[in-house]
């Protein structure tokens, strides 16, 4: 037993990350300090660094790729690792953990729950999703496994990646909240928003010992509140266009789309008078609202005259509240008899 355990120290001669796997951040070579003793080269490949850990704490770090002569040479890494091994009393007191140098490409990354912020412009709350990919690497390696890797042998890009969008909400949150942009100006400002979440999320990882080197926002959608706030403020937008353009303020428009609604109600509380009478109202405010007023037709033509309003603008205004399905076809062959009757 005593030969076979000889040979095997002699078997582990040499430190070094073998074929390490894409994904694979953090890999630690060893937890027996015995073979560390009796360990005679560490190569340290392209793309890796190298760090000695003693009781949970990083005692040594390598940053530069190569191989070192462990029975020869006096780099500060080793003549660390070296005064440690006069200390080892347990085999789970000591590591070597590899870890990468280079840069992590198109990381996904998404919103588990929507930002929330106030529209800046139109003052309710908006839920807002995003996703995109970005780019990282270990920028401290000493400070990644203290505040990231913690005492796992082993840490992946996904375990990364977990991390990265758990933590992420708050910045970008924080984010949108001070850069002011309502939410029909998002997607036109994508490449300036990337630009200063990644200027914030660099501030709030370097910290915890990575880099966001790159990051692009692909798309952006709303929650169904914030979505059913947005239609609103269409409509609004559309009918006070139409309002305008029918020569109405806004308050004449709803009044008008109001006594629509009853005429078509021949089913409601007071059936068909109802709708009569609603009919009736709505050839009143079409008059009216030729004079600004919500009186008798007669009264109103009367006013129109005294604002030199003729006949012709009567009929291309009555015109114009046609097209906009205002009023029906009978009405308007109405209200239109009775402004040529007043010629």
């Amino acid at each position: 037993m005593a030969i076979w355990d000889a040979l095997k120290k002699q078997l582990r001669s040499v430190i070094v990350w073998e074929n390490p796997a894409y994904d694979t951040l953090f890999y630690q070579w060893t937890d027996n300090g015995d073979e560390i003793k009796h360990a005679s080269k560490l190569v340290v490949g392209p793309g890796q660094g190298c760090i000695f850990v003693y009781e949970g704490k990083v005692k040594a770090l390598l940053m530069d790729e190569g191989m070192i002569d462990l029975k020869t040479s006096n780099v500060p890494f080793w003549t660390t690792i070296k005064k440690f091994m006069q200390a080892f009393e347990s085999e789970h007191k000591v590591g070597i953990y590899f870890f990468r140098t280079t840069r992590f490409l198109d990381q996904k990354w998404g919103t588990t729950s929507p930002i929330k912020y106030d529209d800046p412009k139109y003052k309710f709350p908006v839920g807002l999703r995003a996703y995109g990919n970005y780019s990282f690497k270990i920028s401290d390696p000493g400070a990644f496994f203290v505040t990231v890797v913690g005492g796992n042998n082993s840490y992946s890009v996904d375990e990364f990646r977990k991390v990265m969008n758990a933590r992420i909400i708050q910045p970008l949150s924080d984010f949108f909240a001070e850069a002011k942009y309502s939410y029909a100006e998002i997607d036109a400002h994508r490449e300036e928003l990337a630009a200063g979440i990644l200027q914030e999320l660099h501030r709030v990882f370097s910290k915890l010992g990575f880099i966001i080197t790159d990051l692009r926002i692909e798309g952006t959608a709303f929650d169904d509140g914030t979505m059913k706030r947005i239609n609103r403020i269409a409509d609004i937008s559309a009918e006070t266009q139409a309002a305008t353009v029918a020569g109405l303020d806004y308050a004449q428009m709803q009044q008008l789309e109001a006594m629509k609604d009853d005429a078509k109600n021949e089913g409601g509380t007071a059936g068909v008078g109802v709708g009569l009478g609603a009919g009736i109202g709505l050839g009143q405010m079409v008059a009216g609202a030729m004079g600004n007023t919500l009186v008798k037709p007669q009264q109103a033509y009367a006013q129109n005259k005294e604002k030199e309003l003729g006949p012709v603008a009567k009929l291309k205004k009555l015109k114009e509240i046609l097209d906009l399905e205002l009023i029906t076809e009978e009405e308007y062959k109405a209200e239109k008899q009775k402004i040529l009757d007043s010629i």
